[in-house]
Formats: C-alpha cells, structure tokens, sequence
C-alpha cells in the first residue's frame, strides 16, 4: 500500500508548526520505501498535488478547538471536518471540499485518510518552537503515526 505522511502548518508560527515538526520526526525514525514524508504548508487545493495517487494519507497539523487543552492530540477521518469551515487557513477551501473535488475530477484520490491534530495553543506568534504542552506532545503523535503505518 502506497502510503503518504503529510505534515502541515508553517514553521515559524509557534504550534502551528507540530505538523511539519511531527513529520520530521516521522521520517527520522521510519525506513519504508512504501511511505513518503513530505512537508507542507499548502492548504485546500494544493493538498490535492500532494495526496492524489497515495492509497492512505496521514495529515498531522494543528488544530483549535473551543474546549480543547494544548498537546491534545485527535485522530479523526474526513468526515470529522464535514463541519468545519477551514482546517489550517481561512483563506483556502477546507479539506473535505478539496476532497470532493478531487474525486469528481477522478483523480486517484486515497482510500483512507486519517488526521492527526495536536490541540495548539498559539498559531499566531513568530517562533520556531512549540510552546511547552504542543511540544511534549510531538513524541507522542510520532508513535501514533507510526503505529497507524503498522496496523
């Protein structure tokens, strides 16, 4: 099964940057000519470049919810974000959209889509790190990534 892992967010904003820290760490530990890493910070449409031909994509990013605490961590499918109205900017279409698309324009879109969020706490100030609670967490979701890819 040709699997893609697909860290997203922007680096140098805080905790939005667990996706493609997470990522990192993934492909540090992993050695499955079957599984790429890549990391983004394309959101919407763009994702489709990234995700069309792979059976199975694992995303990680950041996420805010209304009672969530910081270094939480979700795994949710795309249908847990039907509601949603953006999954990393508010300037791009959400992920199930993009994914609607991509399937009416038969692309080889995957079967199985799984996401990884880490509860942020900041998205917003320029840092290169994680605050405290979104950085304890990193290790964390790795093992989770990687038991998802063994399973």
């Amino acid at each position: 099964m040709k699997t893609l892992v697909l860290g997203l967010g922007n680096s140098i904003l805080s905790d939005d940057g667990v996706g493609i820290r997470a990522a990192h760490e993934v492909a540090n530990q992993l050695s499955n000519p079957q599984v790429t890493v890549v990391e983004t910070s394309a959101a919407g449409l763009s994702l489709l470049d990234s995700i069309v031909g792979y059976d199975k994509v694992i995303i990680i990013d950041a996420i805010q919810t209304e009672k969530g605490e910081a270094g939480q961590i979700y795994r949710m499918g795309t249908a847990d974000f039907s509601c949603t109205k953006h999954f990393s900017s508010p300037h791009q279409i959400n992920l199930v959209t993009a994914l609607e698309l991509g399937k009416m324009l038969n692309l080889a879109m995957p079967q199985e889509i799984v996401v990884f969020a880490v509860e942020a706490e900041d998205i917003t100030s320029f840092s290169e790190k994680c605050t405290l609670e979104v950085e304890k967490a990193i290790p964390i979701v790795v093992k989770m990534v990687l038991e998802e890819l063994v399973s």
